[in-house]
């Protein structure tokens, strides 16, 4: 008996060991979106899951019958069931449906896309990518809802104006703060010289790079940062390795680009010429007794003051010059390579990177060229230990233009100031550089373009190195180190033989200027569960940083030879002078996630900061928020309700700060000065009251997010408004008795407000044909509430045309009404109220007023449209902007009615519709012959409105798939073709410019955006 159970038992052990060990196997397979491997996807059996590799393949231990899921962003969840087979090739299906979309917080914190409280929207590595701009922050226009971007220059590599939901602070900075990759980093102009071409240092970045851009807008999402996210944060997260074996992409680009807007056209030789001799007869021929057809013969044979080179020209055959197009860089070429390759295992990755930029600008004198180089790492060193780092190095080259101002050395201005009469070359084919001799004030700018040097040289480095500690299992300490150094030299070389060197022998200037800040931060991130339902995530992080500015600047006269172009090739007039700053900020963290049945959200932040910018008993400040979100469609009455894929309300209200203002602006400080020909010190500024302190915002934001019909369409909207209180006034005015006009202090209070939609639609989503279509619109509307001074007095802060006062939106324009021309007489009229009535033609008489309109637009969006048809594929974007006023600046000189455009510089076609006889109806009144009249003068004659559509892109392009690909050797081939800024409508048919202007709502002689065409192919093997 004891045998024959033994026998039993052993058949049984035997027969439980096979069919254990058969049904423990490791499943193989390869997951794909029906057009390449697809890496990155998960497949998950129970607690056990893997990620494919760069192939798209896996392998994952199962048991015969078991289910396995596949899952990746934008696809449909896909369920295999284990059977004999140990291979399988599983196509995932494209989806619209989100809600499982990572988002990227603050401080690194990820969330799925429902689970996130604050106003938050983010843009892919593909849309920035594609943008043919060599800044990346260019790309996000119109593509944000409440985010606005205007342009400082077209110049390649200048900086831009951006706005997120407005201009948050009257007299403080307004820019948003960038974050690489998990650490706040140095922002803005770094050219060395502010009367040239602007350069941003995120210029130094290539988009190929960038795996996604998260802007931050509420409190709920900024406050984390404090003062630093005041106006808005700007997350830029770069790409990753991923495992698998090593896949290189490589990406060409070449195209050519010319101004988006031509602008106003300068006047011909002989269009100028019948409006001097307009001009002579209007002043001179009554008194003179000659007609207006004899107005010429009396110019030649009395030639009055000025009229020298006119009399020349004539008489040497008036033959036309086009300065114009000299001033033109027709079809500036840009091109572009960028290559990559990134891999890895289950333990370790990389990304690295390699690109070459190089962009012409569309005026003469203007080149940008950019190398880049960047590797991103990581290691999961032990089973507890995580390391990873990414670092970046940049050089740009920038030859830059004197653009910032009314420069001689400036192209823009040539273009409209040159006087046409003027020949650009001499009789033996060589520029012309005697024009002061021929009565002529303006530069040969071609001549200077090839003989003068004005350049930016900025390296740049970037490096975030990271560790983190999983102490058990929801424990995890994080400690980082971040450096972000810069260094630009520049150089501005003017020749002795002409230009703004003549009269010095020519002189060289040189400056270095070195930013470095250094970042740590020290969290630890704690998660736990209460029963099943109550989830938390807790955060403590300390926060550190210091930046130092440094600087150096020489200068000097009289070259020794025209070939020594550095300042030791100069003889006389040497100076010098340097400086070093720093500042320092040191803030602690708290942050409280709490989710219950993912229906009910609750994110608390507490943040305590001290800034070195203030006095020390003033410079802590405490920020908070607090951010809510209802999942609506998790309730069990919706849950069942297919068509209704996310239905979500979400609020939130906190503080921010802002403490960008000069360093060392509390403090009275001395500067160095002479006295008896000796060294000394004086005061050189007044500092602060002892009520300096930080500048706050209150944030209220409320919304709702909505998916339908299975994800085809999505939207949002939402409403927010931002108070600012106590700030920031450098200028404060004090009493003469002080002995200085002004000191730094806190005053004023003002609020921005609007309403945010967003709306994107699935179409079509069959086999071989997708089409969908989306947009964004965003509401603006700012009003100063308090603007005293300490008595209670009303006060003012008035600019030659716009004015801050109680009452009114920041910068709202403020000048006399412009009332057209008399018909009778020709003569300038304006409204001697400021408003309507009667009117007057002493411009003086006229009353200055407010005139109803803000700078900044009141409203902006953006629309697209992505279609797929078969391997093509077509996107189409617009921007559009409004609600404000444009107003033409320099129109006193391009648009004078007298000797400034008829004899000492030029002007516009727009001269061309002047009033000639008693009963014309024109705007444009009569010419004459006077040094300067005020018919030019600043008025509502020169403002425009602001409205504008932008045809923003526009690509088409082929997918090449197949087996050809692999037998060529490629996992992927697109080539593509695509146009930026190609149509501009403006509202406003008077306004010629571009209406795309910085945030001062003024058109400027720098150069104006650039529409371009671009030839890319990418390749991936």
């Amino acid at each position: 008996m004891r045998s024959k159970f033994k026998w039993i038992f052993t058949l049984l052990l035997a027969f439980t060991m096979q069919f254990s060990f058969a049904q423990e196997k490791t499943v193989t397979g390869t997951v794909t979106d029906g057009k390449l491997p697809l890496s990155g996807a998960n497949v998950k059996n129970g607690s056990r899951g893997v990620q494919t590799d760069a192939d798209g393949k896996f392998a994952i231990k199962a048991n015969v019958g078991d289910v396995l899921t596949v899952t990746s962003i934008g696809f449909e969840k896909q369920t295999i069931k284990v059977g004999s087979s140990n291979n399988y090739n599983v196509l995932l299906q494209g989806s619209q449906r989100t809600l499982d979309e990572v988002v990227i917080l603050g401080y690194n914190q990820s969330r799925k896309k429902n689970e996130v409280t604050g106003n938050v929207a983010k843009v892919s590595g593909d849309v920035i990518s594609k943008v043919p701009m060599v800044s990346i922050d260019q790309a996000l226009q119109g593509k944000v809802a409440g985010l606005t971007i205007a342009a400082t220059s077209g110049s390649p590599g200048s900086s831009q104006n951006i706005r997120i939901r407005g201009a948050q602070s009257l007299f403080a900075g307004n820019e948003p703060l960038y974050v690489i990759d998990g650490i706040p980093v140095v922002s803005g102009n770094v050219t060395g010289d502010t009367n040239a071409s602007s350069l941003s240092i995120l210029s130094s970045l290539s988009s190929d790079n960038i795996e996604s851009m998260t802007v931050l807008k509420d409190a709920s999402a900024t406050s984390v940062y404090g003062a630093a996210g005041t106006n808005g944060v700007i997350l830029v997260t770069t790409k990753r390795g991923k495992s698998g074996k090593t896949r290189f992409s490589a990406t060409s680009t070449a195209g050519f680009q010319n101004n988006a807007v031509k602008g106003l056209r300068a006047l011909t030789g002989a269009e100028k010429q019948t409006l001097l001799e307009d001009a002579v007869f209007n002043t001179y021929g009554a008194s003179n007794g000659f007609t207006r057809s004899q107005a010429l013969n009396y110019i030649l044979n009395n030639v009055p003051t000025g009229t020298q080179t006119f009399v020349d020209w004539y008489n040497a055959g008036s033959k036309e010059y086009n300065w114009s197009g000299l001033m033109k860089n027709t079809d500036a070429p840009l091109y572009s390579l960028d290559i990559n390759a990134s891999g890895g295992d289950s333990k370790q990755s990389f990304y690295a990177a390699l690109g070459y930029n190089k962009t012409e600008g569309t005026v003469i004198g203007t080149k940008f060229k950019r190398i880049t180089a960047s590797l991103n790492y990581s290691n999961q060193l032990t089973e507890k230990v995580k390391f990873s780092n990414n670092l970046s190095f940049s050089n740009i080259d920038q030859n830059a233009i004197l653009e910032q101002s009314a420069y001689f050395a400036n192209p823009n201005l040539t273009k409209y100031f040159m006087t046409p009469w003027a020949n650009p070359y001499n009789a033996d084919g060589t520029l012309n550089i005697d024009l002061a001799a021929q009565g002529v004030s303006v530069h040969n700018t071609k001549y200077l373009a090839e003989n003068n040097i004005t350049n930016n040289n900025l390296l740049r480095f970037l490096n975030n190195s990271t560790i983190s500690y999983s102490i058990f299992k929801n424990l995890k300490f994080t400690s980082s180190l971040g450096l972000d150094y810069s260094l630009n030299a520049y150089r501005n070389y003017q020749n002795p033989f002409h230009g703004d060197g003549l009269n010095y022998g020519g002189y060289v200037e040189e400056s270095y200027d070195r930013v470095f800040k250094y970042v740590t931060q020290n969290s630890f991130d704690y998660n736990f569960k209460l029963k099943e339902n109550h989830k938390f995530e807790a955060k403590v992080l300390m926060e550190y940083w210091k930046t130092k500015y440094q600087g150096l600047y020489g200068f000097g006269q009289e070259l020794t030879r025209p070939e020594f172009q550095y300042i030791n090739g100069t003889s006389s007039n040497w100076s010098a002078s340097s400086y070093y700053q720093n500042a320092m900020n040191l803030a602690y963290l708290g942050l409280l996630n709490y989710k219950f049945q993912n229906k009910y959200l609750i994110d608390l932040s507490f943040r305590r900061e001290s800034s070195s910018r203030f006095q020390p008993e003033n410079r802590i400040g405490n920020f908070y928020s607090v951010g809510t979100a209802w999942n609506i469609n998790e309730e069990s009455f919706l849950k069942n309700m297919e068509s209704i894929n996310l239905l979500r309300l979400r609020a939130s209200y906190g503080t921010t700060g802002n403490a960008q203002v000069d360093i060392n602006s509390y403090q009275s400080t001395i500067g160095s000065s002479t006295y008896n020909s000796g060294a000394a010190v004086s005061p050189s500024s007044y500092g602060a009251n002892d009520k300096f302190l930080w500048e706050k915002a209150n944030k209220f934001d409320v919304g709702t997010e909505f998916e339908l019909f299975n994800s085809k369409v999505k939207g949002s909207l939402a409403y927010y408004k931002s108070v600012t209180f106590d700030m920031l006034q450098p200028s404060y005015p004090l009493s003469p008795t002080q002995g200085f006009d002004t000191q730094a202090t806190n005053a004023g209070k003002m609020y921005n407000k609007g309403i945010e939609a967003t709306i994107n639609v699935d179409l079509l989503h069959k086999k071989n044909f997708n089409w969908s279509v989306g947009g964004n619109f965003t509401t603006l509307e700012n009003r100063v509430t308090d603007f005293k001074y300490a008595n209670g007095d009303l006060r003012n802060y008035t600019t030659g045309t716009r004015r801050i006062e109680e009452g009114h939106p920041m910068y709202e324009w403020y000048m006399r009404k412009w009332a057209g021309v008399d018909p009778a007489t020709g003569s300038a009229l304006w409204y001697i109220n400021g408003v309507d009535g009667a009117t007057t033609t002493n411009y003086n008489a006229a009353q200055v007023a407010f005139q109803g309109k803000n700078a900044l637009p009141t409203f902006s969006g953006g629309l697209n449209t992505h279609l797929d048809a078969y391997n093509f594929f077509l996107d189409v974007s617009f921007y559009f902007a409004g609600g404000n006023k444009v107003y033409q600046d320099w129109a006193a000189y391009t648009s004078a009615s007298s000797t400034r455009t008829t004899v000492t510089y030029n002007g516009t076609e727009d001269l061309l519709n002047r009033w000639q006889n008693p009963g014309d109806v024109t705007d444009v009144p009569k010419m004459e012959f006077v040094p300067s009249t005020f018919a030019a003068s600043t008025s509502t004659r020169f403002l425009y409105d602001g409205d504008y559509v932008r045809l923003r892109d526009i690509t088409f392009g082929y997918n090449f798939k197949g087996s050809s690909l692999k037998d060529l050797g490629f996992d992927g081939l697109t080539m593509s073709v695509r146009g930026t800024n190609i149509l501009t409508w403006v509202k406003d048919s008077r306004l010629k410019y571009d209406p795309e202007v910085n945030a001062s709502g003024i058109t400027t002689l720098t150069t104006p955006p650039v529409k371009s065409v671009v030839f890319s192919i990418n390749a991936k093997f």
